[in-house]
């Protein structure tokens, strides 16, 4: 897996056509993550944020994966998308 590949699947999912369902954002968000800064390194956020725990949830489900896999992950999950919903 490239550097050039990742970053190919990162700016395509930005150009997304629709948005994807709030599970798929999660898990590129995640592979993202795990693939950039490696397992989670911060504590979970409060009761409150909602959003941030889902995300930081995902995140923390990474754990243990390599960072070049995450990144394989990444790409494969945007291809998918890609397929799913098209590029504007």
């Amino acid at each position: 897996m490239s550097a050039e590949q990742f970053q190919k699947a990162v700016e395509d999912v930005k150009k997304l056509k629709t948005r994807p369902t709030d599970q798929e954002m999660l898990e590129v968000y995640a592979l993202y993550k795990q693939a950039t800064e490696g397992d989670c390194n911060t504590t979970r956020p409060g009761m409150l944020d909602l959003k941030g725990k889902a995300k930081w949830d995902a995140w923390n489900s990474k754990k243990g994966m390599s960072k070049d896999e995450a990144k394989s992950a990444y790409v494969t999950r945007a291809k998918a998308l890609i397929e799913t919903y098209g590029l504007s």
